[in-house]
């Protein structure tokens, strides 16, 4: 029996993946098997990192309103603050959170003064 030689599409299937994995080190860059399986991980690793970047930067909004509730001495911590937020109903969620740091330091240190005074802005 004659061999049969595979045509051009595994050929072209092996290239993206290594251009994928150009990137990549040693073996991880250069063997089929090993790319496949360092792609995996990568694309899983990416996929479980743009969960932990939200969690940072929710921490970062966080400590930078606590900053400023305790310069202008609104309460003495955040949580205090949320609180009574939530107890007069003016809820402020994590979008808020991060568009009141979106904003430059000027415009933010004075937000807990108007959220304290009743305004709602």
């Amino acid at each position: 029996m004659t061999r049969i030689k595979r045509g051009y599409i595994a050929r072209r299937r092996r290239t993206k993946i290594r251009l994928f994995a150009s990137s990549f080190r040693g073996a991880h860059s250069r063997l089929t098997r090993t790319i496949n399986q360092q792609k995996i991980r990568a694309l899983v690793s990416a996929h479980q990192d743009r969960g932990k970047q939200k969690r940072y930067f929710c921490r970062l909004w966080i400590t930078r309103l606590n900053a400023v509730i305790r310069d202008y001495k609104v309460y003495y911590s955040y949580s205090r603050f949320i609180h009574n937020l939530y107890k007069k109903q003016l809820l402020l969620n994590h979008l808020k959170r991060r568009k009141l740091n979106g904003i430059h330091w000027n415009v933010l240190n004075g937000v807990p003064w108007r959220m304290n005074s009743g305004k709602v802005e």
